[in-house]
């Protein structure tokens, strides 16, 4: 098993996509997450959309991914947002270390790197 993975979602607006970013930084549950404008095309209810849309990529340990689900169901304003899992197979060992040490509960602030 991956040991980091990036946990993906969107939202209909970016003041739900910062909310939620600075809420699982704060919370600890990500070490960094960016927030991209985006275009969805999509069904939904029968119906094609094609919407502006906000991407989230959360970086965290894939042990957090349980706990980064139940924080985005719960403060997610989409009836069944999209919340997926990518795990990272590699990567530079510094920035994945950072990510690991950012999302413990007692973590101090890094010294720099890791965006």
């Amino acid at each position: 098993m991956e040991k980091t993975c990036i946990v993906l979602t969107t939202t209909g607006t970016e003041g739900e996509a910062q909310r939620l970013a600075e809420g699982l930084v704060a919370e600890r549950l990500a070490a960094c997450v960016q927030v991209l404008s985006v275009t969805s095309t999509y069904i939904w209810q029968g119906q094609l959309h094609r919407d502006p849309e906000w991407l989230l990529l959360i970086k965290t340990p894939a042990a957090r991914y349980s706990d980064v689900e139940a924080y985005i169901r719960e403060h997610h304003s989409y009836e069944v947002p999209e919340i997926i899992q990518v795990p990272i197979q590699q990567g530079l060992a510094a920035y994945l270390a950072w990510v690991e040490a950012m999302t413990l509960p007692q973590a101090n602030a890094g010294s720099g790197g890791g965006r």
